[in-house]
C-alpha cells in the first residue's frame, strides 16, 4: 500500500465499521419530545428552522440549538429534541423510518439528522478524544464556505426530492460530517497529547501513517523511525510526546482493531485473521484480542453474527 496517499481518518472510519444512515428531516413540534435511539452512533443533527434544545445525558444544562446550527454527538446515547428547554410531562415520539414533515407551524423547529453507527464500540483512540458534543453555530460558518453551501444544498434536496436525491443526499451529509470532523479536530485537538496532536507533527504522522497502511508487517521501532525520517531516540520521544503512547503499543491497537474488521465482515478461520493482522499465531491473537477486546475473538464473532438480525443495526 502506499501510505504516501493513506487518508487517515478516512480510514479508521472505515476500519471502524462505520455505517451510515440518513435520518432526514423532522418536524419539532409543541408539545412533544422526539427521541433518537442512537446508542451505538455518532448522532449529526442540522437545524434547518426555529429554535430546538437537545436533551442528553451528560449535558447537564439543555444545548440550544438556531437555524444554521450543526451539531455533532460523538457519544453514542438515545437524547430527546424539543422546543423549549424542559421536557418534563411532554409525551415522547421515537422517529421513524418515513416520518413526513408536513406543514411547519409558525414557533415549530425542523432539523436534519444523520447518524453514524459504530456496532462494536471502535479501539482508535481517536473516537475516545472527541468530545462528547461538538457545536457549530450559524454565525461561525462564513457564508460562501463549503460547509455553509454544502448544507443549502442538502436542505434544497430535502425539499425539492428530484431523481437521483437519496444518492446525492447521502453524499452531502457525509460531507457534511467530515468537514465536521476536520472542525472538531483543529479546535478541540487535546491539550498535552493524543492522535489529534500527533497528526500535526510530520514525522509522527508519516509513523502513524505506515502502520495504520501496513498493521501485519513486522515493524520495529528502528524500522519505522528509519521510514520516518528520524532516529529510534527522536522517534520514541516525539511519538510519546504527541501520542501518549509508543508507537508498538499504537500499533497492537491498530492491528486489534482490524481484526474486529475482519472478524465480523468474512469467514476467514481465526488463524487467517492472526496472519493477516501481524500474529504469528491464532493463540498469541487471541490472548492480546480477550485482554483488549474483553472477549475472546470467536465469541466476538458470534455475537456480531447474531447482531446481525436486529432491525435498528445498520
Amino acid at each position: 500500500m502506499n501510505t504516501d496517499r493513506l487518508d487517515l481518518l478516512t480510514d479508521l472510519l472505515s476500519q471502524a465499521g462505520v455505517r451510515r444512515r440518513l435520518l432526514g428531516q423532522r418536524r419539532v413540534p409543541a408539545g412533544v419530545a422526539l427521541r433518537f435511539p442512537c446508542e451505538k452512533s455518532i448522532g449529526l443533527h442540522v437545524v434547518t428552522q426555529g429554535e430546538l434544545h437537545v436533551h442528553a445525558p451528560g449535558l447537564g444544562t439543555p444545548l440550544a440549538l438556531r437555524a444554521g446550527d450543526l451539531a455533532l454527538m460523538a457519544r453514542g446515547c438515545e437524547h430527546l429534541l424539543s422546543l423549549g428547554p424542559g421536557v418534563d410531562g411532554l409525551p415522547v415520539q421515537t422517529i421513524g423510518a418515513d416520518d413526513d414533515v408536513g406543514a411547519v407551524a409558525p414557533g415549530e423547529a425542523t432539523v436534519i439528522g444523520g447518524a453514524y453507527q459504530l456496532w462494536n464500540p471502535p479501539l482508535h483512540p481517536f473516537f475516545r478524544e472527541m468530545p462528547a458534543w461538538f457545536v457549530l453555530r450559524a454565525d461561525e460558518l462564513p457564508k460562501l464556505g463549503p460547509l455553509a453551501l454544502t448544507v443549502g444544498l442538502l436542505i434544497d434536496e430535502l425539499r425539492q426530492r428530484p431523481l437521483g436525491a437519496e444518492t446525492v443526499l447521502n453524499g452531502l451529509m457525509d460531507v457534511v460530517f467530515t468537514y465536521l470532523l476536520r472542525e472538531m479536530l483543529a479546535r478541540h485537538a487535546p491539550a498535552e497529547h493524543g492522535w489529534a496532536q500527533a497528526v500535526r507533527d510530520p514525522q509522527v504522522r508519516r509513523a502513524l501513517a505506515l502502520m495504520q497502511g501496513e498493521p501485519a508487517r513486522a515493524w520495529t521501532l528502528e524500522t519505522l523511525a528509519q521510514e520516518a525520517g528520524l532516529s529510534r531516540t527522536a522517534l520514541a520521544e516525539r511519538f510519546r510526546e504527541a501520542m501518549g503512547d509508543t508507537p508498538l503499543a499504537h500499533l497492537r491497537t491498530l492491528r486489534l482493531q482490524a481484526a474486529m474488521r475482519l472478524l465480523g465482515s468474512t469467514e476467514q478461520t481465526l488463524e487467517q485473521v492472526a496472519q493477516a493482522v501481524g500474529y504469528q499465531d491464532a493463540f498469541s491473537f487471541s490472548k492480546a484480542f480477550k485482554r483488549e477486546v474483553g472477549v475472546s475473538p470467536r465469541e466476538f464473532r458470534r455475537r456480531d453474527e447474531a447482531d446481525r438480525a436486529l432491525a435498528y443495526r445498520f
